[in-house]
């Protein structure tokens, strides 16, 4: 995925495919459609749609859910984006960068959790995060990759400008793209991370997510209006959640081993990479990360991030561009354009059995 077509989402959202769909979205209806893409914090997706979980919480408040795996992440997030799902699985970082920045009014349903080493940077041969000086390095573009690999060099005093670039690469085809010669390092994410460095013994981690704990959040967001006119859907999709939760917390081998396999992994594969994640299988630990004060000071740097990058909205003037609301009231960034909320209202629902 290109910056040129990331940015092109933005021109679907604020032009006539955006204006087409935004008041489709802002009526209540029974069908609704998610979609979701590879990673370990994701699996349960999946999981949802096949073990019959999610149908029977849609049941429950009469209405239809669909939940789709896509499998190119940002291009799940630019489908999103452009109205053909009410939900997609997304990071924290690329809901500010593509739909909130495109003008789509976004809610973070649910907190999953927070890579705890999930993300990372591997070099190949052995070194150390100063090693990568004169190096190209693949990755997805403006993704929490590309942030993960700025705060990486920022910690030792580098900039991007060190590097001899930095290659767009499919999180679909990074597996591939490490085996050839040309490339030297990558950064990406589970199972990939797990995948390169179990089958390379030269990989290197030089740097990852446990060393930013709570800054790169993994999310299910929904639109908005949608969600405002449709509470239904929300408690289902929350219900649902917080269901293979307590199945994952309890250990429940069946429904992990089925979430490894779909993961193209084995249990003790899957398990090591969920000790890489800081899971919240209780709702009360989700609320609490959504209430956290660290929370709107880290949407500020990844602000700051995606403008430095160009990527926080066509035309934005400042890192301030967007407006993000918290569930305390308060806002970051404009409090005239806020397109970006957490809302534990949810979450809280479960957490005080009220779904």
């Amino acid at each position: 995925m290109t910056k040129t077509n990331i940015l092109s989402a933005w021109a679907l959202s604020l032009g006539v495919l955006g204006a087409s769909l935004a008041p489709a979205a802002a009526e209540e209806k029974t069908d609704f459609k998610v979609a979701w893409s590879i990673y370990v914090g994701w699996m349960p997706w999946g999981y949802l749609e096949e073990s019959g979980i999610m149908d029977k919480w849609a049941e429950k408040y009469g209405i239809d859910v669909e939940i789709v795996q896509i499998n190119d992440y940002v291009e799940s997030i630019n489908q999103y984006t452009a109205g053909a799902f009410d939900g997609v699985s997304a990071t924290n970082m690329d809901t500010l960068s593509i739909p909130s920045g495109g003008g789509v009014d976004t809610t973070a349903l649910i907190i999953g959790d927070y890579s705890n080493g999930n993300d990372a940077v591997i070099l190949k041969g052995e070194g150390k995060i100063e090693d990568l000086a004169g190096k190209p390095v693949n990755l997805v573009e403006l993704s929490v990759s590309h942030y993960l690999l700025a705060r990486g060099l920022d910690s030792v005093g580098l900039a991007e400008r060190d590097l001899d670039g930095v290659i767009n690469t499919s999180d679909a085809d990074m597996i591939a793209a490490y085996a050839t010669d040309d490339v030297e390092v990558v950064v990406t994410w589970n199972p990939l991370v797990s995948e390169i460095l179990g089958s390379n013994p030269d990989a290197t981690n030089v740097f990852d997510s446990s060393a930013i704990p709570g800054e790169i959040l993994d999310l299910m967001v929904v639109n908005t209006e949608t969600l405002a006119d449709n509470p239904d859907f929300g408690k289902a999709l929350v219900g649902a959640w917080y269901e293979v939760m307590g199945l994952m917390a309890s250990g429940d081998e069946a429904a992990l081993t089925a979430m490894a396999e779909a993961s193209g992994t084995d249990l003790e594969g899957y398990k090591a990479q969920l000790a890489a994640t800081e899971m919240f299988f209780d709702p009360a630990a989700a609320v609490a990360q959504a209430s956290s004060a660290d929370l709107p000071t880290t949407m500020t740097n990844v602000a700051a991030f995606l403008f430095d990058k160009g990527i926080l909205g066509e035309g934005a003037p400042s890192p301030d561009f967007v407006g993000v609301a918290y569930p305390d009231g308060s806002i970051t960034g404009d409090e005239n354009n806020v397109k970006f909320r957490y809302d534990a209202t949810y979450m809280q629902m479960a957490a005080d059995g009220d779904l």
